[in-house]
């Protein structure tokens, strides 16, 4: 009787996916168009699925273990079932491979229940509280129906009624994995997101790319001189179809919501909510039936959408606030966790970039910062001829005279906060200990654009990139040196699909050269106990862990880490124009990761970054005193009295050059 059922019960699962299929594909295709390979796309999937989705998924070794032993028990049992049972090979060989593939599916599953009894808050209940049973179900039920095949039960073995029973019990698991994978049930993931690694918007953050680094971060820009390319994204299908492929690959594990600072501080963001609202929006319909943690102060059900209507609607129901999408201080936190490779930051800009260029709709400060940016080129509106009143007396030399230097030091907006000017005065010192041949824009150069373009005005960012870029052209450099890493990334990463290609240290990798080239002596630390703040758009962004941490070590500093750093620090929660936007939360997110910084011990808080400094500065005493790694270098420097003496001679004759310049008629 099973010889006869199993194969209807398996070939009817398989058609039923496969109209599934069609539908989803459907689905996806109702977005903007994004060539992408798709003959090498799919022969790159399986690598991308077994090294770099499971690097991700091995940061938890058990979590790792199960999925192995689930997932993999779980393709290759329904492979050799539809072998075995559906064309009905009856090969022992085959026979036994299949309860060895169903009996690791099983052990998997036994761990998956486990976790389900009491999940973390982080995990989606509601259908996925189900999956175990599904598992289990389906791994035990082709276990048993294989018996008789691999010579341990005989042919005929029990009676009809146990037959209906295990076939119901293997319909059971074949309506989940198989109908489920692609009608929208806990499987959906399997399907969706083997095809995202295949078709991902971004192909060189895997590791097959030839020649890639594994690491792709910076924003895609929008096509401004085309009239008919759209000005960011109003409404789901306005995402491109991969981009909606890669949404519907969530798997629901709350990894990007345990890291979310603007979750954890009581904002209205749960990134995991976004991309399960983006899944609403595509299929259309409402949040009612999500089962994970809701936006905080913001309940299930109160949102709804449909593919060619408005994400964030004037009045009436929306699919997302917009206060929502200016929650996030684009740390990136989110992607570096997700096993599925979304690229949550991505879809947040470019719904942020509708909100702008189209409706102006930019919260708080956010309008005044921009205009400030397209009246002087600094986000503060200051004048933009007083750019170097802070380095009066230092003396810098400037590109306009030099013509050629070894560095172009980028001085960023930071030259107009009193705090940042003490870490570009340190660093100007180290440069000069070490014999760099530096020299400055002056007031030629303008913001780098990182902030108009986190807010979204893609505009004002490429006007002023563009401007940056013809400014540069001038001149001659090796490379370009800055203590800012949001201008570091804007420099490096950004501005090549404009034009602007340069190789672009940040301080501390610099600084970590210097001293590994024998440039710089020190003296030894004698200060207490120091922790490190990695920069989202240092390390997250740009993989530099080390650099700053050698720098440390070199000053003889060993470093007491906080429980979230490297590729999980905490955003100290100055990106992304947050502080502009300042959408109001429980709690203040500095004042999470000061907590962090207080259970280190630590008397001192090394950082690299001017923003972190200053919102770090902003917690209330008692707190860690914060120093910039320049200022620690600077601090401990041992000056050659030779190098010190030819130093403040360069200095002499360049201002002497100046001062006859300016008297010449």
């Amino acid at each position: 009787m099973l010889d006869t059922l199993l194969p209807i019960l398996f070939f009817s699962a398989l058609a039923l996916a496969a109209i599934g299929a069609v539908r989803r594909v459907r689905l996806w295709r109702q977005g903007r168009s994004s060539p992408v390979p798709l003959i090498r796309g799919l022969a790159a999937m399986p690598r991308r699925y077994l090294v770099d989705l499971h690097h991700v998924v091995a940061r938890d070794k058990r979590m790792s273990n199960t999925h192995v032993a689930t997932a993999g028990g779980f393709v290759l049992a329904a492979l050799l079932a539809i072998v075995v049972h559906g064309f009905g090979l009856d090969s022992t060989v085959l026979a036994w491979a299949l309860l060895a593939a169903t009996t690791c599916m099983f052990v998997g599953s036994l761990f998956v229940a486990k976790r389900r009894r009491n999940p973390p808050p982080r995990l989606s209940k509601g259908p996925w509280m189900r999956l175990p049973k599904s598992l289990i179900a389906f791994s035990v039920g082709v276990f048993l129906v294989t018996l008789p095949t691999a010579g341990v039960l005989p042919e005929d073995a029990g009676s009809w009624v146990l037959a209906l029973v295990l076939a119901g019990v293997v319909t059971w698991g074949l309506g989940e994995l198989f109908f489920g994978m692609t009608w929208g049930g806990p499987m959906k993931h399997a399907f969706a997101g083997a095809l995202h690694l295949a078709f991902h918007r971004r192909p060189e953050r895997f590791s097959d790319k030839q020649g890639g680094e594994g690491r792709s971060t910076g924003l895609k820009a929008l096509r401004l001189e085309d009239p008919k390319a759209k000005l960011g994204v109003e409404k789901p299908a306005d995402f491109t179809w991969n981009q909606l492929l890669g949404f519907d690959a969530c798997v629901q594990c709350g990894r990007c919501e345990a890291m979310c600072p603007a979750f954890a501080a009581g904002q209205p963001l749960n990134p995991k909510k976004l991309i399960q609202d983006m899944v609403v929006g595509m299929a259309g319909g409402s949040d009612a039936r999500y089962a994970g943690s809701p936006y905080p102060g913001k309940p299930v059900g109160e949102h709804a959408g449909e593919p060619h209507g408005p994400i964030v609607a004037r009045q009436g129901t929306a699919l997302v606030d917009a206060e929502t999408l200016w929650s996030c201080t684009t740390c990136r936190a989110c992607v570096e966790e997700c096993p599925m490779m979304i690229e949550h930051v991505d879809a947040i800009v470019d719904m942020r970039r509708f909100l702008t260029l189209e409706h102006g709709n930019t919260p708080n400060k956010g309008a005044e910062v921009l205009d400030n940016l397209i009246a002087t080129d600094n986000p503060g509106g200051f004048d933009p001829g007083s750019r170097m009143h802070w380095a009066a007396d230092l003396n810098l030399p400037l590109m306009a005279d030099k013509r050629d230097a070894e560095v172009l030091l980028w001085l960023g907006d930071g030259v107009f906060d009193m705090r940042n000017q003490r870490t570009l005065r340190a660093l100007v010192s180290v440069l000069r200990a070490a014999q760099v041949d530096f020299a400055v824009l002056g007031n030629e150069e303008r913001d780098s654009g990182d902030v108009a373009r986190r807010l979204g005005d893609e505009a004002t960012f490429q006007t002023l990139a563009k401007r940056n870029i013809a400014t540069l052209g001038q001149y001659r450099f090796a490379r370009i040196v800055t203590c800012d890493p949001h201008s570091f990334h804007v420099l490096k990463n950004e501005y090549g699909e404009l034009g602007g290609n340069y190789e672009v240290f940040h301080h501390s990798t610099y600084l970590n050269d210097l001293l590994e080239n024998g440039k710089l002596s020190l003296k030894a630390w004698k200060g207490g106990l120091v922790t490190y703040h990695d920069p989202c758009y240092l390390g997250r962004y740009n993989g530099e862990y080390e650099a700053p941490r050698s720098v440390l070590k070199a000053l003889g500093i060993e470093v007491e880490e906080m429980a979230r750093s490297g590729y999980r620090s905490r955003c100290c929660g100055g990106g992304g124009g947050a502080p502009i936007t300042d959408i109001p939360g429980k709690q203040r997110i500095p004042d999470m990761r000061m907590n962090d910084v207080r259970e280190t011990g630590a008397e001192l808080v090394a950082v690299g970054c001017p923003q972190c400094t200053a919102m770090l500065e902003g917690v209330v005493a008692p707190r860690a005193e914060i120093k910039d790694i320049a200022e620690l270098v600077a601090d401990a420097l041992v000056i050659d009295a030779t190098a010190e003496q030819g130093t403040s001679q360069d200095e002499a004759t360049g201002k002497a050059r100046r001062t006859a310049e300016e008297m010449t008629p």
